[in-house]
């Protein structure tokens, strides 16, 4: 098994220390689905959820998140954020998320990708939970992550 990256020589937890590392353009792309009812869909797609519109919302709230990943997932570190997109696409009786992160920094920007989806589909739960108590959010995945030497 590797090594992990997180624990020291003595077994303390410790942030990773990515100072040595060159700046690379890196993004990260992650994605998930919270399976919903018909008439949750039809709500949501005639602007009919009483909160508001579900997906504004949500696409905000997945951004906000992504950019305060590292106050959330201790050890994370605080990166500049170039870009975050959240997508949605309701699909049979679910909608599928998917978040784009994007950086130039020392390390990658993977978390801040599912920290965005995770959060876009939680706001849509909030969002809809007074009309469908058996959402289920599930899926949630990185699908893909490049780096490139700047």
């Amino acid at each position: 098994m590797k090594r992990l990256s997180h624990i020291g020589s003595d077994g303390r937890v410790r942030m990773v220390d990515v100072s040595a590392k060159p700046q690379s353009l890196r993004i990260a792309i992650a994605t998930g689905k919270i399976k919903i009812k018909r008439a949750t869909a039809n709500a949501i797609s005639r602007n009919r959820i009483g909160k508001g519109n579900v997906f504004a919302t949500a696409q905000i709230a997945g951004i906000q998140a992504a950019k305060r990943t590292a106050e959330l997932i201790p050890l994370c570190h605080p990166l500049p954020l170039s870009n975050v997109e959240i997508d949605f696409q309701m699909k049979g009786g679910a909608v599928n998320a998917t978040c784009s992160a994007r950086t130039t920094a020392q390390t990658g920007v993977e978390m801040e990708a599912l920290v965005g989806v995770a959060i876009a589909l939680l706001t849509i739960y909030d969002m809809c939970k007074a009309i469908d108590k058996e959402m289920e959010i599930s899926d949630v995945h990185l699908v893909k992550k490049t780096k490139r030497l700047v």
